[in-house]
C-alpha cells in the first residue's frame, strides 16, 4: 500500500474511512524512474464518471508528481493546466515531470500526463518557500451560512453515491443540485476521515476538488437545467494563497464571468469556515448547449 494511504488509517468511522482510503489509493502516483510516474484509473464504486477521466483527477496526478520532485520545504502556491484529450477511466496515466528551474525562494515543474502515447493533459506548477510579508485577503462571501446552519432537505446527488470520500452541502440558493438560475455555485466540502499532515497531498485533493462543477455556473448563467448541453474543461488555474487542511470544511464558491463562443469562464475560491482565504480557481471550459450546435450532413451532432 502507498504510504500515504497507509499513514491516513487510523480514527474514522469504518465506511468513511474505507471510502477515504479507497480515494487516496486512486490519486497516489509510483515512481518509475527519476521524473516518470505512473497514476492507476481503478474502476470506481457507481461505475464513477463511467469511461471518461474526471479532469480534477489527472490534475491532482500532475501535481502529485510535480510535488515529488521538490523540496519539502516549496510549498506548491500555483498551477496552470491545459485539458487536451479526453482521458480514459480505465487506463494508466503517465507523468512526465521537466524540472524547468530550482531557485533559492521558487521552484517550477512542468507535467505531462499521458495515455496510450498521447498527451491528455499538461500542468506547470509553482512552489515556494515560505517567507514573511503583508498579509490581505477577501473575506468569506457573507450570504453564504456555515454548513451546520444550513437545512439539509436530503442526500446531495454524487456521483460516487455511498461511497464517497466527501462530506458535501450545498448553499441551497446557489446550488448546483437544483441549477439555481443566479450564475453561482457554492457548496461546503471536506474529506470524510482524517488526512495525514502532508500539504502536497492537501494541495492535490484541493485540485481535485477545484475541477468539481465550475462549469455549472455557467451552465445557469445560460439558462439553468432544462437544456440538454455537454461541457468540458479546457484550462484551469489554482492559487495556492495559505495552508488548508482538505479533512476540514472549505467553502467553494464559484461564478460565471462570460460565456461567448461556446466557452465560458469561472471564477471562484476556497474559504475555511473561519474566514481565511486559501485559495483562488479559475477554469475556462467549453459549454455547448443544444441551441450552440447544428446536425452535420449525416444528421450527426458534432465532437
Amino acid at each position: 500500500m502507498d504510504q500515504t494511504v497507509a499513514s491516513a488509517a487510523g480514527a474514522g468511522e469504518p465506511a468513511a474511512r474505507s471510502a477515504v482510503d479507497r480515494f487516496l489509493a486512486v490519486l497516489a502516483v509510483e515512481q518509475l524512474e527519476n521524473d516518470v510516474f505512473r497514476a492507476w484509473n481503478p474502476p470506481q464504486p457507481n461505475n464513477r464518471f463511467q469511461q471518461s477521466l474526471f479532469g480534477g483527477q489527472v490534475a491532482a496526478h500532475a501535481m502529485r508528481a510535480a510535488v515529488s520532485t521538490v523540496e519539502p520545504a516549496h510549498l506548491p502556491h500555483s498551477l496552470h493546466g491545459y485539458f487536451l484529450r479526453p482521458g480514459r477511466n480505465d487506463a494508466e496515466t503517465l507523468l512526465h515531470v521537466q524540472r524547468i528551474r530550482d531557485g533559492r525562494s521558487f521552484t517550477t515543474r512542468t507535467v505531462v500526463a499521458t495515455q496510450d502515447d498521447e498527451p491528455i493533459f499538461t500542468l506547470t506548477a509553482s512552489f515556494h518557500r515560505d517567507e514573511p510579508g503583508g498579509d490581505f485577503a477577501t473575506a468569506i462571501a457573507p450570504d453564504v451560512p456555515l454548513p451546520d446552519d444550513i437545512a439539509r432537505d436530503g442526500p446531495v446527488f454524487d456521483p460516487w453515491g455511498e461511497d464517497s470520500p466527501f462530506d458535501r452541502v450545498e448553499v441551497p440558493e446557489y446550488s448546483h443540485a437544483r441549477m439555481s438560475p443566479v450564475p453561482r455555485r457554492a457548496m461546503w466540502i471536506r474529506v470524510r476521515a482524517d488526512l495525514p499532515d502532508d500539504p502536497g497531498l492537501h494541495a492535490a485533493i484541493l485540485t481535485f476538488v477545484s475541477d468539481m462543477g465550475v462549469l455549472a455556473s455557467v451552465h445557469a448563467a445560460r439558462g439553468g437545467s432544462g437544456i440538454p448541453s455537454m461541457a468540458a474543461s479546457l484550462d484551469h488555474a489554482v492559487w495556492f494563497h495559505r495552508p488548508a487542511r482538505a479533512d476540514e470544511w472549505l467553502l467553494f464558491d464559484v461564478a460565471a464571468r462570460s460565456s461567448a463562443g461556446s466557452r465560458g469562464l469561472g471564477i471562484g475560491s476556497m474559504h475555511t469556515a473561519d474566514g481565511r482565504h486559501v485559495a483562488s480557481i479559475s477554469q475556462e471550459g467549453l459549454v455547448r448547449l443544444a441551441e450552440d450546435v447544428r446536425p452535420d450532413a449525416d444528421g450527426a451532432l458534432p465532437g
